[in-house]
């Protein structure tokens, strides 16, 4: 069980880096790098699909993360 949950949290971390990198390249080169221009905006359409997407999947990782934990220090 242990295994199928590594293999879960792998696919999920490799999804969440794909969708970071989406977000961040749709916001320009310079807030890669730490120089977001600061404007508060709404998100729209796939902008805020993604966002939403990352919140869900980061949730989802900590859940079985936290599941994997506890079967390991079980046996």
């Amino acid at each position: 069980m242990n295994l199928y949950l590594n293999i879960i949290q792998i696919i999920i971390s490799i999804t969440l880096i794909v969708i970071i990198l989406i977000q961040v390249k749709g916001e320009g080169g310079g807030a890669f790098f730490g120089g977001g221009a600061g404007v508060a905006r709404t998100r729209r359409g796939l902008e805020r699909t993604l966002f939403n997407l990352t919140i869900v999947l980061s949730a989802i990782f900590l859940l079985i993360s936290l599941l994997s934990a506890i079967l390991t220090s079980q046996g």
